[in-house]
């Protein structure tokens, strides 16, 4: 037993989980000869008697005795003994950035004109975190507990979520109709909030996205009808926009909505064309008036006053009455 307590152990993250957001080394003593190791991706935090007594962040291999215990504040003369260990806690804590999915689990009423107990809206999302105060850190969550969790976060964050979107939701002016436009101004406010919530224990909140708000069924479908009468208010417009685009793709034969619509329009402008056609042929002509010197009748011929063959004085009729010549 005695001979066992002098081997030297490897100080590192053994129980590394993704969403674990730091680890404490579980044994009871640094031994002579252990050596530290410092994966990508986080820090080593030396404690002893909870307070700070180093941080090493450049990730290796490092000999405690030679290369750690210089660099710590109150252990920098700490010598080992034939029989003796130093006794620190040592902290793992991950500096990446985590991402958190939300969504919230029940409806939230937004007072909303015409909707006496308010109009229930769902939103859904993504934030992201990280641990950037280590003292408020340990003092607050790694001084109790030997591992935190992204779970963790997520429930204290669900915690207060709903009363942080209805207040940026109800801002003086948003629509309610059309929350989606204002989601990158909610997001950053919720995010600005949930910051300072988190901040107590030593994390911030660097980034809060809401991707949609969803409306029950009943209040999406009257936001759609509104927004296809605004879209077709131009009805003629919106119909040669549709049979040129059926024309140019090839698709006003066959079967389908697309077709049927293009094939509809075409056949009701060319029945509008022939009852065009129909009403201008029904209409009485104007009578023409005869020119100057032109006969009724004549088709625009002009009747001489004297026959061209005899110089008979030309009559009425279409025949000179004194030689039978033609006159017209």
């Amino acid at each position: 037993m005695f001979f066992r307590k002098q081997f030297a152990n490897v100080v590192e993250w053994k129980e590394f989980r993704d969403d674990m957001i730091f680890y404490k080394w579980k044994n009871d003593e640094i031994k002579k000869g252990s050596r530290l190791i410092i994966r990508p991706g986080q820090d080593a935090i030396f404690l002893n008697n909870g307070k700070i007594e180093g941080i090493f962040r450049d990730e290796g291999e490092y000999d405690i005795e030679s290369q750690i215990i210089p660099f710590l504040s109150t252990l920098k003369g700490f010598k080992f003994g034939f029989n003796s260990g130093m006794r620190v806690e040592v902290l793992f804590v991950s500096t990446k950035e985590f991402v958190v999915k939300w969504g919230t689990p029940n409806v939230i009423n937004i007072p909303a004109a015409g909707f006496p107990g308010g109009m229930p809206v769902r939103a859904h999302g993504t934030y992201t975190f990280k641990v950037s105060d280590y003292v408020t850190f340990i003092d607050q969550i790694a001084g109790v507990r030997d591992q935190y969790l992204v779970e963790d976060v997520r429930i204290r964050i669900s915690a207060v979520l709903d009363q942080l979107l209805m207040k940026w939701i109800t801002r003086e002016g948003r629509d309610m109709f059309n929350l989606q436009a204002n989601a990158a101004e909610i997001g950053r406010g919720i995010r600005e909030d949930l910051d300072m919530e988190m901040m107590k224990s030593g994390i911030t909140i660097t980034g809060f996205t809401i991707v949609s708000f969803n409306y029950p069924k009943e209040v999406q479908d009257m936001i759609n009808k509104v927004a296809s009468q605004g879209m077709v208010g131009d009805i003629g417009r919106y119909q040669q926009i549709a049979m040129t685009e059926a024309m140019a793709s090839g698709k006003t034969g066959g079967s389908g909505v697309a077709p049927d619509m293009a094939g509809m329009m075409m056949g009701m402008q060319i029945a509008g064309k022939m009852l065009e056609n129909m009403n201008q042929a029904m209409q009485p002509r104007p009578a023409q008036t005869p020119a100057a010197g032109q006969a009724p009748g004549t088709g625009g011929a002009a009747r001489p006053n004297f026959c061209p063959n005899c110089g008979a004085k030309a009559g009425e009729g279409n025949f000179c009455s004194n030689c039978g010549y033609k006159l017209v």
